[in-house]
């Protein structure tokens, strides 16, 4: 039996090893928590990093015959070429069903290793419950990767070339998405097993927050820098322009960073004051409750969409026992377990806790009617057989006003005081966040016109946040009222969270900004261009100079050649293609986009008639890349907190030396 022959019969076995070690690890650890046996508990690590190993093999062997082009394996025969790019056979690796589910494992149990290695300082029955619980998630899916979706099945006789994967998904922004977004997925599965424990456990504190921020910080980063990569890669390889379509896979990966942003500000609160405990363990359940469900929605074939894989009602039905046990299970748990927990701390409405309360009522309520446009027009086809779309005109009406309220009172939370707060001091040291947002609505009136009031008003709430954030840090270390070698060392003295939080805050009022920008101002013009003719749009020239073929490595396409000038300044060259793969017998549109400041010239272009024309589809879209570079600034907030030594182990940082006559600084 050959290398190549073997590598994946070896990956199988290694996937059937895993799941043998995921069902020890979700039994014995459990049993061992509940006899105080500490053998039995000690079970769990090494459960999981055994288990983690051999999913790992699984993986590398699945690469290995994508790298190989193993054409035996049904798999790779169905979604690779062996003229593909080297990347793009790496990539599709994942680029499939059966290989995405087995991403979705391999993280899983990274996880659950990454908690046997740095959780042992939790207390033992605490720790091996939660690697039990985690151990009964990877079951799950192991046990539906084995019985409907084995990535290695064999063909009886090998073909001489593959059938290429999906050629929209043969680009660089496909090959880093669904990895960023499967560690956002995955990684609330941590916060949803201390959940768990804790209720099994009837015992929760503030030491179960600390532990569990982090890890809900760390999916939370990773699920943002997803979901923004896989709204700029719709954005630039559809060809259709937008960034966001409320296409219901997309809410799928939304409705989890909405309750993963709640969860994440909840924890604040119940690490801090004791408070909430009850409201956090059921925002931790929902929020991998939200996971499982965006799981179910892309792997069941219930959607049809770029980014769902299956179809096999086999394989959805298994999927949805497996959401209906743990979802269902769980909150039949919390149900049962909740009234024994002590409440938390008490506090008055307005405080910081209570600023973070009215963040998370918004935030829920908005993940509500996401879930609803998701889902009624599902339910509605299923019960009626009739067909409707919920699009942009119900999400306007609906999420955007639940939004603005937390956007207007994010910069007041965190300068409010915990447990009773003082609203109009504060509302007087934002004084100059609300002069710059006023200015900014000013300012965008003359330059812009009134014709859209919303629009300045959008800019302004942009403005707002990120001077907000500004102005919370310059608060804390008393700029302008203390001299600056204390104001200096107090920033020096300030925790990496509390940075991290202005990235975040700031981030959002990036995005905010660019999407009120190209809602209101982007420019879009339709024509139909031969050689030599021009198009205007937004003070741009656009000339069409021609079409000529080209070859790739798997694919031939036509380039169409523009030559953009304004004002007679220096022309700049544009390529806009149409591809073609032909293993496939489908193409693509390749759009030619040119970056100025923050602001894109966006053309696509349609067919080519009979007199030579060609059909153009081009946009100016002002400051739309703050869109993509907001959510970049909050992925990074939330990775500059992860430095910080209380988020990173749970353990909370010894103080800094103070300057004599400074007072203590406030808790992150």
């Amino acid at each position: 039996m050959s290398g190549a022959f073997s590598i994946a019969e070896l990956g199988h076995y290694a996937l059937v090893l895993a799941l043998a070690l995921a069902l020890v690890q979700s039994v014995l650890p459990l049993w061992g928590a509940k006899t105080n046996d500490e053998r039995l508990m000690g079970v769990a690590p090494a459960a999981a990093l055994a288990s983690f190993a051999y999913v790992a093999f699984a993986f590398t062997a699945l690469t290995i015959v994508y790298v190989t082009s193993d054409f035996s394996v049904k798999n790779v025969w169905e979604n690779s070429h062996s003229a593909k790019p080297m990347i793009f056979k790496i990539s599709g690796v994942w680029g499939n069903h059966e290989g995405s589910m087995l991403l979705w494992v391999l993280i899983l149990s990274l996880f659950a290793a990454l908690v046997a290695v740095f959780g042992r300082a939790l207390p033992k029955s605490l720790f091996a419950t939660v690697l039990a619980v985690q151990g009964w998630i990877a079951s799950a899916f192991l046990a539906f990767i084995v019985a409907t979706s084995n990535p290695f099945a064999r063909l009886e006789q090998a073909p001489v070339e593959g059938r290429d994967l999906n050629p929209i998904l043969q680009d660089v922004g496909l090959a880093i998405h669904p990895p960023l977004l499967y560690l956002g997925y995955v990684g609330f599965s941590i916060a949803f097993a201390f959940a768990v424990a804790a209720l099994i456990d009837g015992r929760v504190d503030s030491a179960w927050a600390r532990w569990v921020r982090p890890w809900t910080l760390a999916a939370w980063m990773f699920l943002t820098a997803g979901i923004a990569m896989g709204s700029y890669w719709a954005y630039y390889e559809l060809g259709w322009g937008g960034w966001w379509f409320w296409d219901p896979v997309e809410n799928a990966s939304f409705m989890p960073w909405l309750a993963g942003t709640a969860l994440l500000h909840s924890a604040i609160v119940m690490e801090k004051r004791s408070a909430l405990k009850i409201w956090t363990i059921l925002l931790a359940i929902m929020t991998f409750s939200l996971s499982l469900l965006g799981t179910f929605l892309v792997r069941s074939g219930v959607l049809t969409s770029v980014h769902a894989f299956a179809t096999d009602p086999t394989r959805g039905l298994f999927i949805l026992i497996i959401l209906i046990g743990f979802i269902g299970g769980s909150l039949a748990l919390f149900a049962w377990r909740a009234p024994v927990l002590r409440q938390g701390g008490l506090f008055a409405p307005v405080s910081r806790e209570g600023a973070l309360v009215f963040n998370n009522l918004f935030l829920v309520a908005a993940t509500a009617t996401v879930l609803v446009g998701t889902l009624y027009p599902l339910g509605l086809e299923a019960f009626t057989d009739k067909k409707i779309s919920v699009g942009a005109p119900f999400y306007n009406l609906t999420f955007g006003p639940l939004m603005i309220p937390v956007l207007l009172a994010m910069p007041f939370g965190p300068m409010l005081a915990w447990k009773r707060g003082d609203l109009a001091g504060v509302a007087q040291r934002l004084s100059a966040a609300a002069i710059a947002a006023v200015l900014a609505v000013l300012l965008t009136l003359v330059l812009a016109g009134a014709e859209n009031i919303l629009a300045p008003l959008g800019v302004g709430l942009g403005i707002w946040l990120i001077a907000g954030a500004i102005v919370e840090i310059t608060d804390r270390i008393k700029l302008f009222r203390t001299d600056f070698a204390t104001s200096w060392s107090r920033l020096k003295g300030l925790p990496r969270s509390a940075f991290g939080g202005l990235l975040g805050h700031a981030g959002i009022g990036m995005s905010v900004i660019g999407i009120v920008m190209v809602t209101g101002y982007q420019s879009e013009t339709i024509t139909t261009l031969k050689p030599g003719e021009t198009a205007e749009i937004a003070g741009y020239a656009l000339r069409y100079d021609g079409a000529a073929p080209r070859t790739g490595p798997n694919y031939r396409e036509d380039v169409a050649r523009f030559t953009v000038t304004k004002n007679g300044g220096a022309p700049i060259t544009m390529e806009s293609a149409k591809r073609f793969y032909e293993a496939r017998n489908s193409g693509t549109t390749e759009a030619a986009i040119k970056t100025v400041w923050f602001s894109q010239l966006y053309v696509s272009i349609g067919e080519w008639a009979a007199d030579g024309g060609l059909v153009v589809r081009a946009y100016y879209k002002p400051m739309v890349t703050l869109v993509w570079l907001g959510a970049l600034v909050m992925s990074i907030g939330g990775l500059v907190s992860l430095t910080d030594r209380r988020l990173r182990i749970g353990i909370a940082q010894r103080a800094r030396k103070r300057p004599a006559g400074t007072a203590p600084e406030p808790a992150a």
